[in-house]
Formats: structure tokens, C-alpha cells, sequence
């Protein structure tokens, strides 16, 4: 299916939460006949379907699985895995399936005075796609561009390209789930920031999930933008089909070599877009204008700029735009200083190499790590941790992976395991608890716990959250 007339053509939308809403919304406004399907149920559920069922969209509640008969198209919502049966179904009818992001892709329109849509900068990786849009979009908004950081953050990816006030351009974060479904999207630059083992059980092996990553490369008019200190996404950009002159820019800590971004005397600076490369560099702010300036998140700095200079921003607007950025909660943010002990909120950390980016950047270290594991092994993190850690905290369902990758790459640190079967603030309170006792005057308590949170807490916001209550209650036990 190429066209993008959906007047009277049968859609069915999988999935029912945000996404999905507003596929459905925007399908039946464009004259589709709109069945969406999710096999959940509940009152959430109930009151979604009841508002679109107003509108005319058929809903079906508690299937997930069939095919309504006659169905030319699914959009689905990213997180229904490839070996779905509404999607195993629709293979065998021949039906194609398409994420919001690829229709937001088919549904741009040209910008006045133009012809052309507004380009997408996009952005993708294991760790850090967050972060490196919003300081992208920060950077776009000091060049004096109306944008917004949009897709898999802040603003619908649909809602942007069907804005009534168009966009001068987007800064686009992609995950793996979403690039999978969007088979003919072609950002006008991109970058991977990193890749590390992630959502395997949904993509089946390391392999697709890499293979997923790298379709974010395909069609990139002037840069892929890949990270020196990770070879894999640099093979990721050798592999990709990109227009002709698009070039591999990349970026890291170290003084850049020419067609590269890197750190030279604590500034940022761009040896690939400026006239004589060989000879010469740009000046893009200094260390000091991210924040926080821990390594990984330099490191994203850098990403943005690089996409923010191959659109063509000035570097004047790069340094403004980094330091009018503000990240967003629980991402490596200090939440309190008790007893002169810092106390690191990065919940946001749900995985290993988000994680093992956290314990780079502080030590000495009191950990609090455990949650849902989601098939990950611990070896690596703890071993190229282990000289930074004062002591750990263990919590949640899959601590006992964790205890024992210490007890093999670092016996000697003290660990504290949290009681079993405790959640939400009393849990909190009491690792927080067990932190203080182990933390001496200079170290940090590092809440990045490695796993998801859903084993104790309701997300990982909830996480960080209590993580902050609790040492606000250590700073002022009487609530004074």
C-alpha cells in the first residue's frame, strides 16, 4: 500500500493507550473505517473505547488477536511485539502493518513557500534519546526555529505533522519499537547514540534489535551521526542506503579528528561543518553549559549539536540553546545533600548501560540497584564498576542476579539486601535507610538501579520520586 487516501479504508489500530487514541482519531477524521483492537480490559480501557465509540470508531475490548475480515491496514502501537497474532494473521493475509510513526511519515505536508515537508532530525539508542532531543529542540528554539521535541517524547509525532501552525523542524526520538514499524522513514539527519543489549525479548536477538536501530540511517540526506567510543553504530552507517553526499559524522570525549565532534580544553567543538576542516574547528560552548556535565551526557550534547549544525544552526545558538536546557526528572539529578553525603536520583537508569553511564560519573559510591531484570546479566556493569562502589543496596524481584555478579567481580564491597516483599515508600524509605548507614561524608548515594520498576513501584517516575521523599524525611525526621 503506498496511497494515503484513507476515505473509507477498513484500518484496524492495535492498542488502545495513548498512541493508539490518537491513530484512531486521526484515521477517522481522514474518512477511514476504524476498528481498534486491544485484548485488555478495565474501567482506563472502558472510558477510552466509550469516547472514540462516540465518534463512530468501532472498538473491540479483550481481543487482541483476530483480524476483523476485510482489513487493508493496521497501525499499531509500538509496543505489540512482531509475533503478535493479529500481526502473524496479518502476514498470512498480505496485510501491511504501519506504527504512528510511519503515519505521521505519509501524512507531512509541505511547508508554505517551500514544497517540502519540515525535516526530521531524529534520534535513537539504548540510553540518552530523551535527553539529546530536548537539548536538541533547545538548541533549534534559540536558532530561532519553531519545533518541538516529538515522538516517542513530549509532543505526538502525529499530533506535530498535523499541526495546524507547522513546524520549521523536528527533533524526533525513535525507539527500536517505533523504527520497526516505520519501514519508509527518512530523516533528513540522524544519530544512534548507543547500542547495548535492550528489549531482546521483544525483538528476538541483539541482532534485529541492532537491525532496528539502524533503519533510523536510512535515506539521512546530510548526516548519520554515530558514536566514536561504540563501534557498533558506526557499522550501522556503513551498512545504510543514505542520498548521495550524506556524510558519517561522529562524536566522542576526545579532541575530534576533521568530519568529527568532540572535547578540546573542556569546549565542545565541530571539526566536520566548518571550511577546512583539516585545519580548523568550531566552538560550540563549553563543558560547563551541559547539564548535568557528566560524561554520557556530554557525550549527548554532542549528538545534538551535531544534528542541530547539519541543519545549519550557528554555533552561537548551540551554546545558547545547551544552556537554556533543563533535563527532566530522574535523570541523574541531585535531590538533597544530608550529612554531607550527596544523594543521585537516576531512576530513569532501567537498564545496565544506563546504568554503568551513572557509576562513570560519581565516586565514591553507595548503589542502590535492583527491580525487573528483563533478561539482563550483571557481570559487566559490576566489573567495570566495582573500584567506584562503597557499598550496594539491593532491592526488587531480581536482586539475587545482581548479588551475585558482586559476589564474583566485587566480593569485598558490603552489600544490604532490602526485606522481601515490601513496595512503594516503605521499601523506599528503608533502602534509603540502609544507604545513609553505609555512606561516609564525600560519597553519593546513586539510586540508577539497572532494572525496571514495576516490581515495586508503579513506574519509574514513582521510583524517583519516593527515592526523593526519602531523603528529604532523613534530612528532617521530624518534618520540621
Amino acid at each position: 500500500m503506498t496511497n494515503t487516501d484513507f476515505t473509507d479504508l477498513p484500518v484496524v489500530v492495535a492498542g488502545l493507550g495513548v498512541s493508539g487514541v490518537s491513530a484512531a482519531r486521526v484515521l477517522h477524521g481522514l474518512g477511514a473505517r476504524v476498528t481498534v483492537v486491544d485484548g485488555g480490559s478495565g474501567p482506563g480501557l472502558a472510558a477510552r473505547a466509550a469516547e472514540l465509540e462516540a465518534l463512530g470508531v468501532t472498538v473491540r475490548l479483550g481481543d487482541g488477536a483476530s483480524l476483523p475480515e476485510g482489513t487493508e491496514l493496521i497501525v499499531t502501537s509500538p509496543g505489540w511485539a512482531p509475533d503478535s497474532p493479529l500481526f502473524v494473521a496479518a502476514e498470512a493475509a498480505g496485510v501491511p502493518v504501519w506504527g504512528d510513526v510511519e503515519l505521521a511519515w505519509r501524512l507531512r505536508k509541505p511547508l508554505p513557500g517551500t514544497g517540502e515537508p519540515a525535516p526530521w532530525l531524529a534520534v535513537t539508542g539504548t540510553n540518552g534519546k530523551t535527553t539529546t532531543v530536548q537539548m536538541l529542540a533547545s538548541i533549534l528554539t534559540a536558532a530561532g526555529k519553531r519545533t518541538a521535541a516529538v515522538g516517542n517524547v513530549g509532543v505526538s509525532v502525529l499530533d506535530a505533522v498535523l499541526a495546524e501552525e507547522p513546524y520549521d523542524v523536528l527533533a524526533v526520538e525513535l525507539s527500536s519499537y517505533q523504527l520497526h514499524w516505520a519501514p519508509s522513514l527518512r530523516p533528513y539527519s540522524a544519530a544512534v547514540l548507543n547500542l547495548a543489549p535492550d528489549h531482546l525479548d521483544w525483538h528476538g536477538s541483539m541482532e534485529a534489535y541492532a537491525a532496528d536501530k539502524g533503519r533510523i540511517y536510512e535515506g539521512n540526506v546530510v548526516a548519520c551521526v554515530y558514536n566514536l567510543a561504540d563501534p557498533a553504530t558506526e557499522a550501522l552507517v556503513r551498512e545504510a542506503d543514505v542520498e548521495e553526499g550524506c556524510r558519517a559524522i561522529g562524536f566522542g570525549l576526545g579532541a575530534p579528528s576533521p568530519s568529527n565532534f568532540g572535547v578540546v580544553d573542556g569546549l565542545l567543538v565541530d571539526r566536520a561543518f566548518v571550511q577546512d576542516r583539516a585545519k580548523n574547528a568550531a566552538e560550540l560552548g563549553a563543558v560547563e553549559d551541559v547539564n548535568p556535565p557528566a560524561p554520557h551526557n556530554i557525550a549527548n550534547a554532542l549528538a545534538a549539536a551535531a544534528l542541530a549544525r547539519a541543519y545549519g544552526v550557528e554555533p552561537k545558538a548551540v551554546r545558547e540553546g545547551l544552556r537554556a536546557f533543563r533535563p527532566d526528572a530522574h535523570r541523574i539529578a541531585e535531590v538533597g545533600v544530608v550529612r554531607e553525603v550527596s544523594y543521585v536520583d537516576d531512576s530513569k537508569a532501567t537498564n545496565t548501560h544506563a546504568a554503568a553511564a551513572s557509576l562513570a560519573a560519581y565516586r565514591p559510591i553507595v548503589w542502590i540497584a535492583g527491580g525487573l531484570a528483563k533478561g539482563a546479566t550483571f557481570d559487566d556493569l559490576v566489573q567495570g564498576a566495582a573500584e567506584r562502589l562503597r557499598a550496594v543496596v539491593l532491592m526488587g524481584q531480581d536482586r539475587a542476579l545482581i548479588r551475585e555478579a558482586l559476589e564474583r567481580h566485587a566480593p569485598d564491597v558490603p552489600v544490604i539486601e532490602a526485606a522481601e516483599g515490601q513496595t512503594g515508600a516503605v521499601a523506599m524509605t528503608e533502602v534509603v535507610r540502609a544507604a545513609a548507614s553505609l555512606a561516609r561524608s564525600g560519597d553519593t548515594v546513586l539510586l540508577a538501579p539497572a532494572c525496571a520498576s514495576m516490581d515495586m513501584f508503579t513506574d519509574y517516575g514513582e521510583r524517583g520520586d519516593l527515592f526523593a521523599a526519602a531523603v528529604r524525611e532523613l534530612a528532617n525526621p521530624l518534618g520540621e
